[in-house]
């Protein structure tokens, strides 16, 4: 193994931590429906846990409301009962067809505790991007104690890791700005 090699390893495990962060940060509530806001409701579907999204098709016909059509109509009572429990502070209804899921606009205290959740996932982020990195330069360095690479050429390779993690570090931030900016904003 070479140094580009671990580099070349680094990026995509960096750029994983930043897309599963941008995953998370879609299931957090902003002021207005999106459809992604009940990607984390887990139905019980015949004794098994199933993604909401596997039994039925969700869409965001107004800026402030859900629908959920199940392709199965036997499920819209547990699928309406899932999405209560899943403490998303949504009210859902039942026309005996679909599922209507009203989002209300959200509290200042309510907003508050949502910019919090962004800043603490973010903060798992960062720290997993520091353990790739961290991970890294192990790996550099094992391979100068093995001799397999020169002092300059793990020298560069430790600079080019910590580049790629202040990248990857930057975007994460962006991120959690650009959502506490949508969730504080009325």
């Amino acid at each position: 193994m070479s140094e580009k090699e671990v580099i070349k390893d680094t990026r995509p495990r960096m750029e994983g931590a930043v897309e599963d962060l941008r995953k998370k940060m879609g299931t957090i509530r902003t002021g207005r429906a999106a459809v992604s806001l009940l990607d984390s409701v887990v139905v019980e579907y015949y004794g098994t846990p199933t993604p909401l999204s596997q039994l039925a098709s969700v869409h965001a016909p107004e800026p402030n409301m859900l629908t959920v059509q199940p392709w199965d109509q036997t499920q819209l009572s547990s699928i309406e009962k899932a999405i209560r429990s899943a403490d998303l502070g949504l009210n859902p209804s039942n026309d005996g067809k679909m599922i209507r899921v009203p989002v209300p606009p959200l509290t200042e205290e309510r907003r508050k505790q949502l910019a919090k959740q962004v800043h603490e996932f973010a903060e798992e982020h960062r720290t997993a991007i520091r353990n790739v990195r961290r991970d890294a330069n192990d790996r550099l360095k094992k391979l100068l104690k093995e001799k397999t690479i020169s002092e300059d050429a793990e020298r560069d390779a430790l600079d080019e890791v910590q580049k790629l993690t202040n990248t990857y570090i930057g975007r994460v931030d962006e991120l959690a700005k650009s959502k506490e900016q949508d969730i504080l904003s009325v």
